[in-house]
């Protein structure tokens, strides 16, 4: 327990100030860099809030971890009889 709590808060020491940014915008960053004139192909047609899309994420995470979860419950289960 107290390795994670190190590990959760290291970065925050090193870097204070520090943007933990996604993986979406750094990629779009060098993208730009790499070709300032880009002309993406595809543009989404619907451009949820940034509350909404964090909620998505979120609920994503959930149901991928709930899945997990069943899984390996149910193996564990089956193993044990």
């Amino acid at each position: 327990m107290i390795a994670l709590i190190i590990l959760f808060t290291v970065p925050f020491i090193i870097s204070p100030g520090a943007e933990f940014g996604g993986a979406d915008d750094g990629a779009g960053e060098v993208i730009v860099e790499m070709s300032p004139g880009y002309e993406p192909w595809f543009n989404s047609f619907w451009e949820p809030p940034g509350e909404t899309e964090s909620m998505l994420f979120a609920l994503q995470a959930a149901i991928g971890a709930i899945i997990i979860g069943y899984v390996i419950g149910y193996l564990r289960g089956s193993s044990a009889q």
